[in-house]
C-alpha cells in the first residue's frame, strides 16, 4: 500500500490520537483536526489529501455531514474517498451520510482493525480509478466495455437495456461503494430515462437475472441501497 496523507476530523482527542497513531503505524501521514472549521484551514492552505476520515457530530459551524457536502461540491475533492465515523446507527442516518457523499461509514464504537481495513479498501479503489483503463473493466467472469456499452459474462455477451447498463457501470466503476436509490436516480436519469426509487429495484432485479453467474457481484445493503462486490 502506498503512503497516503489522511485528514482525520474528530473532536474527541483520545479517539483522534488513537486513529492517528494507528494510521501512522501503517506508514501514512496524518493531519488531525478537532472541527470541520479547522479542517477547512488545511484545505485552504493547499494540503494534498488522499482520504478524509470525518466524524459526523462536530463542534463549530459545520457538522461532518455538512463538511462532506462542502468538499463534494468542489472539483478538486469530489473524487477523494470519505469515510464517515458516527455514533448514529439508524439506516436513515447512514443513508444521509452516503447521500452527502461519503464512500463508507463506520459506527462507534469501532474496531481499529476494521477501520484500517476500510481505509485500505478506499485507498486501493482510489488508486485503481486513477491508474486503470476505464474503457475495459475486467472482473474475471464479468467484463464491461464502457465505450461500446458491451457486457460479457463467462465470455458470452449479454444484452442490457440502456438503464441496466448505466446502473451496472456506475456500480462497477467503484467496487465496495454503497449507492442509495437517490444516488442512482441522480446519476443515471437523463434524456429518455426516467427512474424512481421504486423502479431502481426493478431494474436491478432484471439486471441480476441477465448477469447469471455474475449476479452475486451486485450486493443488496438492506434499507440503504446496493454496492458492487469488493474483495478485501
Amino acid at each position: 500500500m502506498n503512503k497516503a496523507q489522511i485528514l482525520v476530523i474528530e473532536d474527541e482527542q483520545d479517539i483522534r490520537d488513537l486513529i492517528a497513531f494507528q494510521l501512522k503505524s501503517e506508514g501514512h501521514d496524518v493531519l488531525s483536526a478537532e472541527s470541520a472549521d479547522k479542517a477547512v484551514t488545511f484545505l485552504e492552505r493547499g494540503e494534498k489529501i488522499d482520504l478524509f476520515l470525518v466524524d459526523w457530530m462536530l463542534p463549530g459551524s459545520m457538522s461532518g455531514l455538512e463538511f462532506t457536502k462542502k468538499i463534494r461540491s468542489q472539483s478538486r475533492f469530489d473524487h477523494i474517498p470519505v469515510i464517515m465515523i458516527t455514533a448514529l446507527t439508524q439506516a436513515e442516518n447512514i443513508v444521509a451520510g452516503l447521500d452527502a457523499g461519503a464512500d463508507d461509514y463506520i459506527t462507534k464504537p469501532f474496531d481499529l482493525n476494521v477501520l484500517q481495513a476500510r481505509v485500505r479498501v478506499q485507498l486501493r479503489q482510489s488508486a485503481i480509478q486513477e491508474t486503470s483503463n476505464k474503457n475495459l473493466l475486467d472482473f474475471d467472469i464479468l467484463k464491461i466495455e464502457s465505450s461500446k456499452c458491451r457486457v460479457w459474462v463467462e465470455k458470452e455477451e449479454i444484452s442490457l437495456t440502456s438503464t441496466e447498463f448505466k446502473i451496472l457501470l456506475l456500480l462497477a466503476q467503484k467496487p465496495g461503494h454503497v449507492y442509495t436509490r437517490d444516488q442512482f436516480i441522480n446519476s443515471i436519469q437523463g434524456d429518455n430515462i426516467f427512474v424512481t426509487g421504486r423502479t431502481v429495484d426493478t431494474h436491478i432485479a432484471g439486471l441480476r437475472k441477465k448477469m447469471g453467474a455474475a449476479a452475486n457481484m451486485i450486493e443488496t445493503i438492506r434499507g440503504i441501497g446496493y454496492r458492487f462486490k469488493d474483495a478485501l
